[in-house]
């Protein structure tokens, strides 16, 4: 055989190499499965996700994986049970309003286990008392900004028929410095703007330190007893996003900057700053913040029992099973 004949054999033996690890890759890609994450405010909270699908993590876990943008925790009952999105980024509030109006949703993990705002005045609000028949921004009914205003409320003297409380969204900065309304809940990375740009703080819940299910990871329950080994590779790629974003802080401060579009490099540090602080490092409910959200939010004819909002089933098993320990070791313990 001539040495022509060798070459082009050895080409096309290489193409047929090629070909056959691009058709393996394609049908991997094929066999993904599709795994959607509502995103219910733009927040440093979601950078253990943001870590995880940087890093490819969830591809590696063989999902397919979407942020969906949302609006608060008003949708997530039925875009949940539809199963438009398979999880929600949401606090336990959310779930306490859901499932009171039908729904069954269960948080299956934390990505923050106290509450993490702060209420700033507007400019032209000089003193609480000024407060009184204001309006009070929140993203949505039923959301985590909702429950705090009322602890806010309660701090000041006043109740929810004092105010007037308005839905204006997930950017509750622009409205408060333009006085649109008279004070709002802010959390990072707002929460830092609002003190660089000198606004008055009314109260700041994040400073009192409560335990609360701030940020949780939400399902439909029928999705969790259908479907417990996808979201376990789900929290599997998501507390390892967690570990990556807390020891490797320039990689984790630019996918914070580009996910929140911050430019101010103090900002960017205030923001991871407050999220390694704070988040649970391997996504775990505290069982006490979630007995104060059922507390201050759940009204009498609401189910009493944590079952009915929690489920801690998936990150003991994780546990008992050694990956809590592996990631420790592999990138030390927080």
């Amino acid at each position: 055989m001539s040495a022509i004949s060798v070459h082009r054999l050895a080409r096309a033996a290489g193409a047929a190499a090629l070909l056959c690890l691009s058709s393996v890759a394609a049908t991997r890609a094929d066999a993904a499965e599709t795994f959607k994450v509502g995103e219910a405010s733009p927040a440093n909270t979601f950078l253990a996700i943001w870590m995880a699908e940087a890093a490819g993590l969830f591809e590696a876990q063989g999902l397919k994986f979407e942020v969906v943008h949302m609006v608060g925790g008003r949708e997530s009952g039925p875009d949940l049970s539809s199963g438009r999105i398979q999880l929600m980024h949401i606090g336990m509030s959310s779930v306490v309003r859901a499932n009171l109006a039908g729904r069954n949703l269960l948080c299956i993990g934390s990505l923050s286990n106290l509450v993490r705002a702060t209420m700033f005045a507007a400019p032209q609000i000089k003193t609480n008392a000024e407060l009184k028949g204001g309006i009070f921004g929140i993203s949505s009914v039923g959301s985590e900004s909702d429950s705090a205003t009322t602890l806010v409320l309660r701090r000041l003297g006043l109740t929810r028929d004092d105010i007037i409380v308005k839905e204006i969204g997930t950017d509750r900065l622009t409205p408060l410095r333009s006085g649109a309304v008279a004070a709002t809940l802010l959390g990072e990375p707002q929460r830092s703007q609002a003190t660089a740009l000198g606004l008055r703080v009314v109260s700041d819940l994040y400073a009192e330190r409560i335990p609360w299910l701030y940020s949780g990871l939400t399902v439909d329950a029928g999705y969790l007893r259908s479907n417990r080994d996808t979201l376990m590779r789900f929290l599997k790629a998501t507390i390892e996003g967690n570990y990556i974003a807390v020891t490797d802080e320039k990689r984790a401060k630019d996918v914070l900057a580009r996910e929140l579009k911050l430019t101010d490099p103090q900002v960017i540090d205030q923001s991871y700053v407050n999220f390694k602080a704070e988040t649970p490092a391997n996504a775990e409910i505290d069982v006490e913040g979630a007995r104060n959200v059922l507390a201050a939010v759940a009204p009498p004819n609401a189910s009493k029992n944590l079952a009915d909002y929690i489920d801690t089933t998936l990150t003991d098993a994780l546990r008992a099973e050694g990956f809590m320990a592996a990631m420790e070791k592999k990138y030390g313990k927080k």
